[in-house]
């Protein structure tokens, strides 16, 4: 049956419009993303198929052009409202972050920098360089490494925060693996990176590790 013979208060738009985006499922969300099905197949059943054969949202969202196409009832055409979708994502947290913008929210922050770094399938360490009122100057990915583990050099990162001329940063790298906790390699270089800015008066404020669905500060830890 097509969801426009279904009862208005289950289809996905109209549930949206009703309810809010929040309280549709992942399957709800792709439907309307996906606009229509395949024949035979409503778009929220095809919807639901995808996360199934994809393992859910995140590695469907993360599938290449190649890969996405290569399923029953897809193409190029979804794949672009696909992707269209992911970049207006990117360009809104983007811009809910931008030079000059105060860090007035923890939690604003941590989302920004796990949707900053947690597709990449290896490491990569990034810095947010920020004034004396933790105004932001800039973001930069400073060292990118294997699946292992990233090499961070206390010399570099020095280096960068003179160049802005940054009074207080913020660290965060990625746990390709997904899990979010900090090892004792990590808390070990925060501390180097800790000491080497202290030298030069420059605040180490946190130091976020980003995993596949959430994030983990080692300042709300106690680690700093």
């Amino acid at each position: 049956m097509p969801i426009t013979d279904w009862p208005e208060q289950e289809r996905p738009r109209e549930k949206l419009l009703q309810s809010g985006a929040q309280a549709l499922s992942d399957a709800e969300l792709l439907a309307i993303s996906l606009r229509t099905g395949c024949k035979g197949i409503s778009a929220l059943d095809l919807a639901r198929q995808l996360l199934q054969e994809f393992g859910g949202l995140r590695p469907l969202l993360a599938a290449g052009r190649k890969e996405f196409c290569a399923m029953h009832g897809l193409g190029d055409a979804k794949y672009c409202q696909l992707q269209a979708v992911i970049e207006m994502a990117h360009r809104h947290l983007r811009e809910s972050l931008q030079r000059g913008d105060a860090l007035t929210s923890p939690e604003q922050t941590r989302r920004y920098l796990w949707f900053r770094l947690q597709s990449y399938p290896y490491e990569v360490f990034a810095c947010l360089f920020l004034d004396n009122r933790h105004r932001i100057i800039a973001f930069e990915e400073l060292f990118q490494g294997t699946i292992d583990g990233a090499s961070v050099y206390p010399r570099e990162v020095v280096r960068r925060c003179l160049h802005h001329n940054a009074a207080a940063v913020i660290f965060s790298h990625n746990h390709p693996s997904g899990v979010a906790e900090p090892s004792h390699a990590d808390e070990q270089i925060t501390l180097r990176l800790r000491e080497a800015l202290a030298l030069i008066d420059i605040r180490v404020l946190d130091h976020v590790i980003v995993g596949s669905d959430s994030s983990t500060s080692l300042a709300e830890r106690g680690l700093l």
